[in-house]
């Protein structure tokens, strides 16, 4: 099964970890994952200051500068794992470094069923 992990915490903190000598941490961890089977993919994501929100209400996009919401953990990355079950993804969860200055949310992915979908037209 597939879970998505995404990575929070406070930008500084997280930037702190990420350029102390802990940085190759990060990477081994990234490493042994694929490793392991168990990584499907990785990104870190920019700085939050360079994030675009979209809203499209009644037909109408507006765009603005900056995060969704005001928070004090921003989303910094995501892990892509595959897991046996949310036991293992929480066992998978628990290795990722910044999870000791952060947090990891692990969501279930959902399979979209194309045949269960409406038809465009």
């Amino acid at each position: 099964m597939k879970y998505l992990c995404l990575v929070y915490g406070d930008e500084t903190a997280l930037r702190e970890a990420a350029d102390s000598p802990r940085d190759g941490e990060c990477l081994a961890c990234d490493e042994a994952l694929r490793d392991s089977g168990h990584l499907i993919a990785s990104e870190a994501l920019a700085p939050v200051h360079t994030a675009t929100t979209v809203r499209v209400r009644r037909g109408d996009a507006s765009v603005t500068d900056g995060p969704f919401a005001e928070t004090k953990e921003q989303l910094a990355g995501f892990l892509l794992i595959d897991a046996r079950d949310l036991n293992e993804a929480i066992r998978v969860a628990a290795r990722i470094p910044a999870a000791r200055v952060g947090g990891v949310e692990i969501r279930p992915v959902r399979r979209l069923d194309t045949a269960s979908r409406p038809m465009a037209g």
